[in-house]
């Protein structure tokens, strides 16, 4: 007991204040490490520099104060660098996946191939950047499902970014039975495209028979857009083009089954 009660008043003492000082720098960490993402944010620093800026310095500076407080309390840090060390190669061999994620986070964080609210397709997923974090990017798809992708994998494939652009084109194919008069076709195609909203004039449209198909002639149109306009004008121009078709009697093809019935009846 007289062992205990003189530790408690000299080493128990000192760990008090240690955890107290530690408690004290994380709160200040916390706030500092929210300063800076603030003031990033406030100057209209890029996005995803900003995320990885404020999970560095926030955690980075926890792992040394609490490295110092180890220090403070009279743990050799010398002997614990060598167990991390020694407890670093095993798990190295153990989590290489993980590894390859980190080496992909910088990479993404370097090479900038997207940033955080670009429209990507990678990995066989598309969704729009909601963050980009040490070890896997987040995807928020249209239907709001959040998409984890591992930085390794996303870093080594093949990225298309929908943002990048300012303006992206959209492209349709619509198909007309043989007997109509594809030059008539074309003009209501050229009526609906200068009547419809968000089209622009520069690039100019295009509307071309591209083939002869089985049982159709079909047409190429292909119009640009701004980049938040595409699918406003695909589906606008989707339903124009077939209302159109109609009031001027244009026949759309489709498939159709002739059926035989032989009677076996003698």
């Amino acid at each position: 007991m007289e062992n205990v009660i003189n530790w408690l008043a000299t080493e128990g003492v000192k760990l008090l204040i240690g955890l107290f000082a530690m408690l004290i720098a994380f709160y200040i960490i916390n706030v500092f490490s929210k300063g800076i993402r603030k003031r990033m944010i406030k100057k209209e620093r890029d996005k995803t520099v900003t995320s990885v800026v404020y999970q560095l310095t926030r955690k980075g500076l926890k792992i040394l104060v609490f490295l110092g407080f180890l220090g403070y309390v009279g743990i050799d840090t010398a002997g614990i660098g060598s167990i991390i060390a020694s407890i670093g190669v095993g798990v190295g061999l153990a989590l290489q996946g993980s590894l390859s994620n980190l080496a992909g986070g910088v990479i993404i964080l370097l090479m900038r191939p997207f940033k955080i609210g670009d429209y990507i397709d990678a990995q066989g997923e598309s969704g729009t950047v909601e963050d980009i974090r040490i070890f896997y990017t987040y995807l928020n798809t249209p239907d709001n499902k959040v998409v984890m992708i591992p930085n390794g994998v996303l870093a080594n494939g093949t990225i298309i970014n929908y943002s990048t652009k300012e303006y992206r084109r959209v492209d349709f194919e619509f198909g007309i039975a043989y007997a109509e008069d594809f030059e008539k076709a074309k003009e209501v195609i050229w009526n609906v495209i200068n009547s419809t909203e968000n089209v622009l004039n520069e690039p100019s449209p295009l509307v071309r028979v591209v083939s002869h198909g089985e049982s159709s002639i079909n047409i190429a149109v292909k119009v640009w857009t701004k980049n938040e306009n595409y699918w406003t004008v695909h589906f606008d121009m989707m339903e124009a083009v077939k209302r159109e078709f109609d009031k001027a009697n244009i026949e759309i093809p489709y498939n159709t089954l002739d059926v035989n019935i032989k009677s076996s009846i003698k």
